[in-house]
């Protein structure tokens, strides 16, 4: 598998669409969505489950910093929270169909399947689902392995890919061990899941594993989240292509 298997993955990507909090444009909002699109930009988004495992653009687990409402995303239902607004937007919280249809194929998506780190057969068999007569270019992919290993049995020709990093953060990833966290950051799961890309990092570029990856298996190397100057510098140095916010490149 070489860089030319999936060459719509090197090019500007959207981080969670074209957002901009003063223009109350919100991050995997219809309106981000239409204004990545609008501007020709690869589109990247996230995948949070409902009560019944359907799909929802949403990146958080909860409903609080973004919406007028509160509680868990997985504790309503697809009706219940396309019904959610957000607080500075009349938009209100797309399914993965409402944002198929939306995007058309005019762009590629990189969807990122969130993880509660334990047994989510039935979310990954719901997402592989409605991609199967999607007519455009897309990638599934994870900080979890295990779900990618899923997404590589229900469909391997699916192109899918790792996130990764350093996991510097011991609060936030306190679910991890450090063995699990040695794993993940020096993408040694790669032998198992096979992935076509990685996105890494771009504060803990470059590393040994995304060395091998990129410039041995030739394989494209992503970047999140590009927001300076500093950061693109970075970027065009190390990775095939950035997925930004913050600015229009």
């Amino acid at each position: 598998m070489g860089r030319v298997q999936f060459p719509w993955l090197c090019r500007p990507i959207a981080h969670r669409g074209l957002h901009n909090l003063d223009a109350k444009v919100i991050e995997n909002s219809l309106s981000a969505v239409k204004a990545a699109i609008a501007k020709n930009f690869a589109i990247e988004v996230d995948l949070q489950p409902d009560c019944d495992g359907n799909p929802m653009v949403f990146h958080d687990e909860t409903l609080d910093r973004l919406t007028n409402s509160s509680g868990r995303v997985d504790e309503l239902s697809v009706s219940e929270l396309r019904s959610i607004s957000y607080r500075v937007s009349p938009d209100t919280i797309l399914a993965l169909e409402d944002l198929l249809t939306i995007v058309g194929g005019k762009v590629p998506l990189i969807v990122e399947i969130k993880s509660m780190w334990r047994d989510q057969h039935r979310f990954v068999e719901k997402i592989v689902a409605k991609f199967n007569n999607y007519d455009g270019e897309f990638a599934l992919m994870s900080f979890d392995p295990a779900i990618m290993m899923i997404v590589k049995s229900l469909a391997p020709d699916i192109c899918r890919g790792l996130v990764a990093e350093r996991f510097r953060d011991t609060a936030y990833w306190k679910h991890l061990s450090w063995g699990q966290k040695f794993m993940l950051k020096n993408l040694l799961w790669s032998f198992r899941v096979q992935p076509h890309f990685v996105a890494y990092n771009i504060a803990d570029l470059p590393t040994v594993g995304t060395h091998l990856f990129s410039r041995i298996l030739r394989r494209p190397l992503l970047t999140w989240t590009v927001r300076t100057e500093a950061d693109k510098r970075r970027a065009l140095k190390y990775a095939d292509a950035m997925i930004f916010e913050g600015f229009v490149p």
